[in-house]
């Protein structure tokens, strides 16, 4: 399984971006995928922003939960995160992983820059 991730790079504050993760070598809907999204920003840990299932059911970060929306696309294998409101704290690499049965696939990473 293949991930890349894609986004607007640089972005204003109070925007509500959009990244995207395009899925190769296995399909968003195989049973027990977890299809999900983690940031990092600079000099901090890695976080987990909220994932999609197999199913389509959405598990969202507690913190993060009402300015998350994770969706996806089936027909093109894709599934998307929109983060509202951005500030510059939320300035990070954006990361797609899947997770399934112990295993992760993960993606390069996409910066997401938040300046005015």
């Amino acid at each position: 399984v293949q991930l890349q991730e894609s986004g607007p790079g640089l972005v204003k504050p109070l925007q509500t971006p959009s990244l995207t993760c395009t899925v190769s070598g296995g399909s968003i809907t195989t049973d027990y995928y977890y299809w999900n999204w983690l940031r990092q920003p600079p000099g901090k840990g890695l976080e987990w922003m909220g994932a999609i299932a197999w199913s389509g059911k959405i598990h969202d970060s507690s913190s993060l939960k009402s300015r998350t929306s994770i969706s996806r696309n089936t027909s093109k294998n894709q599934f998307t995160l929109q983060l509202s409101s951005v500030t510059p704290e939320d300035t990070a690499v954006y990361y797609c992983a899947a997770t399934v049965l112990g295993r992760d696939y993960w993606g390069q990473g996409t910066q997401v820059t938040v300046s005015s």
